[in-house]
C-alpha cells in the first residue's frame, strides 16, 4: 500500500465534472495533492507527509493512509482511560487529522480532551495545519455550547515527549526474522515505487461506479451519530449561524427556478436529497448532508441554496424536510410520465425535438 491513496468512489468529484470541491488541495501543507484538469485529485506520493488533514476536511473521507486510520485512533483513544491528551508526538500524526465531527464525538465520550499545541511552533506544516486546528476547535466548541453540553476541549502547550525505549541486542536481532525481512523488502519496494512514480492519477473503475450508487455515509458521521445519541437533549434547540457549521447544512429550493431535472438528488453521495418513485418531490435530510456542495455545483439555474441558519434540533431529532413538490404529468406527444413545475403537458425532450425539427 502506498503511503496515501484515494478511494475514487468516495470522492465527490467523481460524481460530476461540475464539482468545485478542492478542499484536499487547499489544506495540503506540502502541495502533494493537486486538483487540475483530471476530474479526480492527483497525488505526489513522494511529497506526502501523511498529516491526515486532507481526509479530515474531505466531506466523504476519500483518503487512506498506510500507517494511520482515524477510526482506529478514535476507538483506541476512547479505550485509553488514563489519558485525554491528543498529541502529534503521542497518538496522532497531526491534530489536523481530526474533523469537527471526530472532535465533538471524542469530547462527548471523554467529557474533556486536550490538544497538545506545544509542537506547532516551528513545525514545517504548521502554516496550513495550525489554522485548521484552531478553526476546528472553535467550531466544535461553538456547537457543544449550542448543544448545552459541558464537555470541554482544551488547547495547551504541553510539548509531550515520548519515553525513549532503547532496544537491547536480542530485540535488535529478533527484528531480522524471515517474516520481518519480507516486510522490510515490501516496504523498500514500495518506497522505490513511490519515488519513481511520483504523480499518480486516479480513475473510476467498475467497482467504484457500483459503490457510487450505494449512497453511504462516511464513518465520521456514524461516529458522530453514536455520540449524539448519548448526549442529554438541550433545554431548547438553538439555531446557529450556518457559516459556523462546516460538515452539514440546511437547504432551500426556489420553486420558480427549479426545473425538476432530478440531477441534485441523483448525484447526492449520501442520500440526503431524495425523491419518490414518480419523482414528484425533493426531500432533504440535514443529518445525512455532508456539505459537499455537489448539489449546488450541478444545479444550472442555482435553484438550490444554503440556509443562513442551522437548527441544532437536527442533531437530536433529525427530520426529513420536503423542499419542493412537482406536478407529475403524461406527455401528450411521447406518452412518457414526467415531473414539472408547470402545467404544460409536454416533456423537456419533446420540447427540444420541436426546436430541432
Amino acid at each position: 500500500m502506498l503511503v496515501i491513496s484515494l478511494k475514487a468512489s468516495s470522492c465527490v468529484r467523481s460524481l460530476s465534472v461540475e464539482s468545485e470541491c478542492k478542499k484536499c488541495e487547499v489544506i495540503c501543507p506540502t502541495n502533494a495533492i493537486v486538483v487540475g484538469e483530471n476530474p479526480l485529485p492527483v497525488i505526489n506520493h513522494s511529497m506526502c507527509v501523511t498529516c491526515g488533514a486532507c481526509n479530515a476536511v474531505c466531506p466523504n473521507e476519500s483518503f487512506r493512509y498506510k500507517d494511520f486510520n482515524t477510526t482506529d485512533f478514535f476507538f483506541d483513544f476512547l479505550e485509553d482511560e488514563e489519558s485525554n491528551l491528543i498529541s502529534c508526538k503521542k497518538n496522532i500524526p497531526c491534530i489536523a487529522a481530526l474533523s469537527v465531527e471526530h472532535i465533538i464525538s471524542l469530547t462527548v465520550f471523554k467529557k474533556e480532551i486536550v490538544f497538545d499545541m506545544g509542537h506547532c511552533e516551528g513545525c514545517n506544516i504548521a502554516h496550513s495545519c495550525y489554522p485548521q486546528i484552531l478553526k476546528n476547535y472553535e467550531e466544535a466548541s461553538y456547537l457543544l455550547e449550542a448543544m448545552e453540553n459541558k464537555s470541554l476541549i482544551k488547547l495547551e502547550n504541553i510539548c509531550f515527549k515520548p519515553v525513549d525505549k532503547s532496544e537491547d541486542r536480542r530485540a535488535f536481532l529478533s527484528a531480522f526474522k524471515p517474516k520481518t525481512l519480507g516486510k522490510i523488502k515490501r516496504n523498500f519496494e514500495n518506497e522505490v515505487k513511490k519515488a519513481s512514480d511520483e504523480l499518480r492519477e486516479y480513475t473510476l473503475e467498475k467497482i467504484d461506479i457500483m459503490l457510487l450508487k450505494k449512497k453511504l455515509l462516511p464513518k465520521k458521521r456514524k461516529l458522530f451519530f453514536s455520540a449524539i445519541k448519548r448526549v442529554i437533549k438541550p433545554s431548547q434547540f438553538h439555531v446557529v449561524d450556518a457559516t459556523e457549521v462546516s460538515f452539514t447544512s440546511q437547504k432551500i429550493i426556489d420553486e420558480d427556478s427549479c426545473t425538476a431535472c432530478q440531477i441534485c438528488y441523483r448525484v447526492c453521495p449520501t442520500g440526503a436529497l431524495t425523491s419518490d418513485i414518480t419523482n414528484s418531490k425533493i426531500d432533504f435530510d440535514p443529518f445525512m448532508c455532508i456539505k459537499c456542495n455537489i448539489c449546488h455545483d450541478v444545479c444550472e439555474p442555482n435553484a438550490i441554496t444554503l440556509s443562513n441558519s442551522y437548527n441544532v434540533k437536527e442533531f437530536f431529532k433529525p427530520e426529513v424536510q420536503n423542499l419542493i413538490e412537482f406536478n407529475v404529468l403524461r406527455c401528450h406527444e411521447c406518452n412518457m410520465i414526467f415531473s414539472t413545475n408547470g402545467t404544460e403537458q409536454i416533456c423537456d425532450r419533446c420540447k427540444v425535438n420541436r426546436l430541432l425539427a
